[in-house]
This record gives structure tokens, C-alpha cells and sequence, in this order.
């Protein structure tokens, strides 16, 4: 894993609270999905990146039995005190690539909005050894499409993130959901381990006003590397922005996201 990338994963863990507030939890629809696929009653269930526990409380809602192993300290420890009424959940702050847990075996292995932390070299065989013959692999990925705020985030690329994030692609062309390509983009199709990867495609629309998406921009890694001026001016820049708006309205397979940050989600 190169520095840039052991460097970006660490940022997540700066401000656990801030994180728990402003990210979005996981639909429950995705894991009722991956429940139908999998047909285990209480599965044993390992998630990679736990965060705060987005995802970690859907599972364990659902009677999964989940080993949450988290990178960051911090992270881990608000986890824990998010998912205190389910004694069923295990969170286990270590690196997912150097952890080894006392039993392997899983029914399923869930990676919501991390996988892509993982080294590509290594990262389906490692999952594989953690897995039961048979067991299930279900990756969450997020991606903002094309919808009713295009001209909103179009314009949020040309005022803001052109001035104050000028490494960010200058245009990024939003596609409608129908459009997304057919692979996952992990490259989960091509991968020896696993066969019969299905994909699931969910909607959702959030809405946030000028603080609360501020908050969450504040959790992305590429925001977070930015010096402190310049990140402070492309906030300031958004709130004026978002100012001159009833609300801001967004659109995505899970969740807003601002142009130039590239995360998606779907299920394979």
C-alpha cells in the first residue's frame, strides 16, 4: 500500500464524533439483499471498516452475529458505544490486513465504502481465506449520478472546487443510474476467489442543508488532505453557495457526494 494511500485512510480517524454525525447509515434494503443471497439464519459475519458502525447496525438489527474489524482507534471506540444494545457485535480495532482472527470461517465478509483502502494485489485472496467454503462476499460502493441537482454540483465544480481544489477533475459528467457500467469497480468479475457476483443498484436521495453537508465533506479523505486555508476557503465558498438555495438537494445510489470525490456505491 503506497504512503499517499496509508496516509488518506488514517484522516478518517481524526474526528470519530464529526464522522458518526455526518455520514449516512447503510439502507436496510442492501442488507436484506445480501440476506436473501446469503440464507443463514444469524450468519457469522465479518465487516472490513466498520467506521462508526453505518452499516454495523443494520447488520446486527438483522440478527448477524458481526466481527467489526475498524483501522482507526477512534473510529472503533465510538463504534462500540453506537452498538452497545447489540452484545452480539465484536469491534476490533486493527488493520484488517495484518489482523488475524481466532476463528476464520465467515458466513460473509461486508466491505461498505473501504474496499478500496485494501491493497488490490491481495485484497480478494485474503477475504477468501477469511470465508467459509461457500460463504459470501457483498462490497458497498458509492457513486453520485445524474439527477435533478446536476446544475447545483456543476456549478460547485466551476466557483469553488476549481479555486480551491484545482487537482479535481475540472468537468465531472454525471451519469444516470440506467448508464452505470455493468462491472463492479473492484474488479470483483475477474477475481479467481469468487464466481457469481450479482449486482444490486439502490436509490436514495438525501437532503442536506448548508452545516450538515459541510459536515459531511469534512469526513472525505481528499477534503481533509487539503492545507487548512484552502479548505476553509472551498467550505466558505460552498456555504455561499448553498446560501442562494431553499436547500440543497442531492441524488445518488446512496448518498450525496461533491464533485471531484470519487466513491460510488452498489453491491456485488
Amino acid at each position: 500500500m503506497s504512503g499517499s494511500r496509508e496516509t488518506l485512510r488514517a484522516t478518517f480517524d481524526e474526528d470519530a464524533e464529526l464522522y458518526a454525525r455526518a455520514r449516512p447509515v447503510c439502507p436496510d434494503v442492501l442488507v436484506e439483499a445480501i440476506d436473501r443471497r446469503l440464507a443463514t439464519a444469524h450468519p457469522r459475519t465479518l465487516e472490513i471498516g466498520c467506521g462508526t458502525g453505518q452499516a454495523t447496525v443494520a447488520l446486527a438489527r438483522r440478527g448477524h452475529r458481526v466481527v467489526a474489524v475498524e483501522l482507526g482507534g477512534d473510529l472503533a471506540r465510538v463504534a462500540r458505544r453506537t452498538l452497545v444494545a447489540f452484545p452480539q457485535v465484536e469491534v476490533v480495532h486493527a488493520d484488517i490486513e495484518r489482523w488475524e482472527p481466532a476463528t476464520a470461517g465467515f458466513d460473509l465478509v461486508v466491505c461498505a465504502t473501504a474496499f478500496h483502502w485494501l491493497d488490490p494485489a491481495t485484497r480478494f485472496a485474503r477475504v477468501a481465506r477469511l470465508l467459509r467454503p461457500g460463504g459470501l462476499l457483498a462490497l458497498v460502493q458509492t457513486l453520485h449520478v445524474s439527477g435533478p441537482s446536476d446544475a447545483f454540483f456543476a456549478d460547485l465544480q466551476s466557483s469553488c472546487y476549481a479555486r480551491w481544489m484545482p487537482d479535481a477533475p475540472a468537468h465531472l459528467p454525471l451519469v444516470s443510474i440506467s448508464a452505470l457500467p455493468s462491472r463492479s469497480a473492484y474488479g470483483l468479475e475477474d477475481a479467481e476467489e469468487f464466481t457469481a457476483p450479482e449486482m444490486l443498484r439502490v436509490p436514495v436521495d438525501l437532503s442536506y442543508d448548508a452545516e450538515r453537508y459541510v459536515d459531511l465533506l469534512r469526513t472525505f479523505s481528499n477534503h481533509r488532505a487539503l492545507p487548512a486555508a484552502r479548505l476553509d476557503g472551498l467550505l466558505a465558498c460552498i456555504r455561499a453557495r448553498i446560501a442562494t438555495e431553499r436547500e440543497c438537494p442531492t441524488n445518488g445510489v446512496t448518498g450525496p457526494l461533491a464533485p471531484g470525490v470519487s466513491r460510488g456505491k452498489d453491491q456485488s
